[in-house]
């Protein structure tokens, strides 16, 4: 017999707020150094140059910017994702006419992960939007595109609710269900897969020690970047810039990064060669 549903959910909430956590702790510097890269591409030539800029600015503390709406975005996203992730599981179950406690395929699970972003989302993609603003602040300051002074978490979301209103926190919104909707599902796949792996001399993938299980997140984590970066730049495009105006929608941001730095990338390429 399984555990009480409603138990099972607090410990889902509770590992995932923890996880979130150590995200951002542990990849902070990394994400702001790649939201910088992603909304202004002719900024940087790379990630060094970019870190050295970076550095800068403030020092370390400048590859912190936004980490107060970075831990609210990474603890709601993985508390609500990992809580209904276990709901859609039972979900996926129903509608499969299976017995509650019996083990769904990896790909039954990728199902069920893929369907719990859906809620995710609609939490992370308010604190993700500050995050972003504050992590490229500098840049949209030095291209004149905002005014000084508008770096703190209370500036950016006054500014929102003045130029934007409530609606405004939900800017990328579609995006953010475009990246989180496939890549949930090849991280859960790619997480249970390598699961899988591991527990293939045991009864049970629940017997797994922490270091097959961090490999797997780890492998997750991989499938789910691999599947859904393109997307995730244009999030950050659309969530950064909408600052300094109203902004294009997914699919005119899409074309006009393949247009104009799809093109350009093609030129080097005939340089090179």
């Amino acid at each position: 017999m399984g555990p009480n549903p409603v138990i099972q959910a607090a410990i889902d909430l509770t590992a995932g707020a923890a996880g979130g956590t150590a995200c951002v702790l542990a990849g902070q510097p990394f994400d702001t150094a790649k939201v910088k890269m992603q909304t202004f591409p002719n900024m940087y030539k790379g990630l060094v140059e970019c870190a050295l800029s970076t550095y800068k600015q403030g020092g370390l503390r400048s590859f912190y910017m936004g980490t107060s709406p970075a831990l609210m975005a990474n603890i709601a996203e993985n508390s609500v994702l990992f809580m209904c992730y276990g709901f859609c599981q039972q979900v996926v179950r129903t509608i499969g006419g299976l017995n509650k406690n019996v083990m769904l395929s990896d790909l039954q699970n990728a199902a069920a992960g893929s369907v719990a972003s859906v809620f995710s989302s609609l939490v992370l993609c308010p604190t993700e939007l500050v995050k972003c603003r504050l992590q490229a602040m500098h840049e949209m300051q030095l291209s004149g595109k905002v005014a000084q002074g508008e770096n703190t978490v209370w500036s950016v979301v006054k500014g929102i609710v003045r130029s934007e209103g409530l609606l405004g926190f939900y800017q990328g919104l579609s995006s953010t269900l475009f990246r989180e909707m496939p890549g949930y599902f090849f991280f859960f796949g790619g997480y249970e897969l390598s699961r899988s792996f591991f527990a293939s001399g045991l009864k049970s993938k629940d017997e797994l020690g922490p270091i097959p299980l961090m490999i797997s997140g780890g492998c997750g984590g991989a499938a789910l970047w691999l599947a859904v970066y393109p997307v995730d730049c244009v999030k950050s495009r659309i969530q950064v810039l909408s600052m300094a105006g109203k902004q294009a929608g997914f699919m005119k941001t899409f074309a006009t990064i393949v247009r104009h730095e799809g093109a350009h990338l093609l030129e080097l390429e005939k340089a090179g060669t």
